[in-house]
């Protein structure tokens, strides 16, 4: 199990066999930032948004734990989250 946080909205317990999805999802964005296609970077990240949300457990609100991956705020704006999805990306692995 790995506990995935989506800032603004909470934390989510996600079966560690997801890990690698979230990692081609994190890859396929560093990429797009990095060849400057920026109009395909918002439905990929909310596509890793949906994965977490649908797949994961959301946890109570006062149980906090330390999160593998912390995933940005679903409304930020791309200026402030494309420095995120650069080198490794977000996703370990």
């Amino acid at each position: 199990m790995m506990i995935v946080r989506i800032l603004g909205e909470g934390q989510y317990k996600l079966d560690s066999g997801y890990l690698d999805r979230l990692n081609e999802i994190d890859n396929d964005l560093v990429s797009l930032l990095a060849e400057g296609t920026d109009e395909a970077f918002r439905p990929l990240f909310h596509e890793m948004l949906q994965l977490v949300r649908e797949r994961g457990r959301p946890l109570p609100v006062e149980e906090l734990v330390t999160s593998d991956v912390v995933l940005p705020d679903p409304s930020s704006h791309l200026d402030d989250i494309k420095p995120l999805f650069t080198g490794d990306g977000l996703v370990p692995g």
